[in-house]
């Protein structure tokens, strides 16, 4: 997994003062007799800076999109992986922890005993919408069979994929490319792309490859997005000024997505997600036995 700032470095705007990839002088005329650099040659030199850097600025801002988006697909199915997987020991553990709460009010009759006893009680009380909370994993009435096999060690169905497959990354990043919103000059164009990235994004989440590439023929069956026009020097820079605004909110959101609690969960191993969720499980099934032993102890 590659964090959305670690991928915006790649593209940066061509160079000021450059024609072909050569620098040109700034003098009259060119070296070794060449012919000379026109009034007019001049005076369009910088609109056609200015159009090279609003390119390289809308494909490193779709990079960006890119980036963001598949990182945020990957924080939300592994947070639904994680509700899945670790919902119903966290649940056990609170139960748990309400009963030696309990337990050891009985046992001692101390206020502060029996006001500890109360707020642990209060934080296993059904919720309205538990169900949704634990993604069918528990409701009122306790925890499903699917969780309870899962904190016996017994074989249950396996969640969804952490992540869509690299073919299906493949694709969404091709599509996204090919017909993002920020490359088209006119409003129908736009509202027909904005409609098409909707479709992707949604087959993107869930990891859906078949229908990605149903949606990469069917783009390349459509209308071919017409050739740009020459852009007014004021256009252009309110365009710059677009793409750094919206860079800046997408960089609010990636911040945001690498901040959360799932998020820092999935940096700790990105290749392998899988295998910290098992980890964090064995170590709350130890603390379910413990928590079990010290219950028992207490009930004599």
């Amino acid at each position: 997994m590659t964090t959305p700032e670690a991928e915006q470095s790649q593209a940066e705007p061509a160079g000021a003062g450059t024609r072909g990839g050569a620098e040109v002088p700034a003098g009259g005329a060119e070296q070794g007799g060449e012919a000379q650099v026109t009034a007019e040659d001049r005076a369009e030199r910088p609109e056609a800076r200015l159009e090279r850097a609003v390119r390289a600025a809308e494909q490193a801002l779709i990079e960006y999109e890119i980036a963001v988006e598949t990182f945020r697909v990957e924080v939300e199915n592994f947070s639904r992986l994680h509700h899945q997987k670790l919902g119903p020991m966290y649940a056990r553990l609170d139960e748990l922890d309400a009963r030696i709460a309990e337990a050891t009010a009985a046992r001692t009759g101390d206020p502060e005993d029996i006001r500890k006893a109360d707020e642990a009680r209060a934080r296993v009380l059904p919720m309205p919408g538990v169900e949704e909370l634990f993604h069918g994993w528990m409701d009122g009435e306790g925890l499903f069979p699917e969780a309870a096999a899962m904190l016996t060690d017994q074989s249950v169905q396996p969640p969804q994929r952490v992540r869509p497959s690299d073919e299906a990354r493949k694709l969404y990043r091709e599509l996204a490319r090919k017909a993002h919103p920020d490359l088209a000059q006119e409003d129908a164009e736009r509202s027909r792309r904005e409609e098409f990235i909707t479709r992707v994004n949604a087959a993107y989440a869930r990891g859906d490859e078949a229908l990605l590439r149903e949606l990469a023929e069917e783009w390349a069956a459509g209308p071919a997005p017409k050739e740009q026009g020459p852009t007014p020097a004021e256009e252009l820079y309110a365009r710059l000024e677009w793409l750094a605004q919206r860079k800046e909110m997408l960089a609010l959101v990636a911040k945001e997505l690498e901040e959360s609690a799932i998020g820092a969960m999935l940096r700790l191993a990105p290749d392998d997600p899988d295998r910290l969720l098992d980890e964090i499980a064995d170590q709350l099934l130890a603390q379910v036995s413990a928590r079990e032993a010290e219950l028992t102890a207490l009930l004599g």
